[in-house]
């Protein structure tokens, strides 16, 4: 089972990745003042991640027990919320936030570091 301390470690390790407490959580930024890519939830068995908004239902509907979104929350961000037991090993918790952080990444980071990550595909 993946957790807080794997994801800390996996999004930490992706290129200009920062560490910054918002809203009382741990969020992972793609450079210093970027954009969110991760954050923990309270509990630490729940991550957010970059979704494109018309991806969310499919792939909520492939995988319920796997993603989810806040109701109320959620609903207006191009974000879902996947629970931590239910992935299947690391390297599906890596090609997670590695997704996360392409859509995030500023222009500049993408060119550097083309090898992070393959661009957008299913999982």
């Amino acid at each position: 089972m993946a957790t807080a301390d794997d994801v800390r470690r996996i999004a930490l390790s992706l290129p200009g990745a920062v560490e910054k407490l918002a809203w009382g959580m741990p969020t992972f930024r793609a450079g210093p003042g970027g954009r969110i890519f991760a954050s923990l939830d309270d509990d630490d068995q729940v991550i957010g991640v970059k979704c494109p908004k018309e991806e969310r239902e499919e792939l909520i509907a492939s995988e319920p027990d796997k993603f989810f979104v806040r109701e109320g929350h959620d609903d207006g961000y191009a974000w879902v919320r996947v629970r931590l037991a239910a992935l299947d090993d690391e390297k599906e918790l890596r090609a997670i936030l590695a997704d996360s952080w392409r859509q995030a990444a500023p222009r500049r980071l993408l060119e550097q570091y083309p090898e992070v990550g393959a661009p957008r595909q299913e999982r």
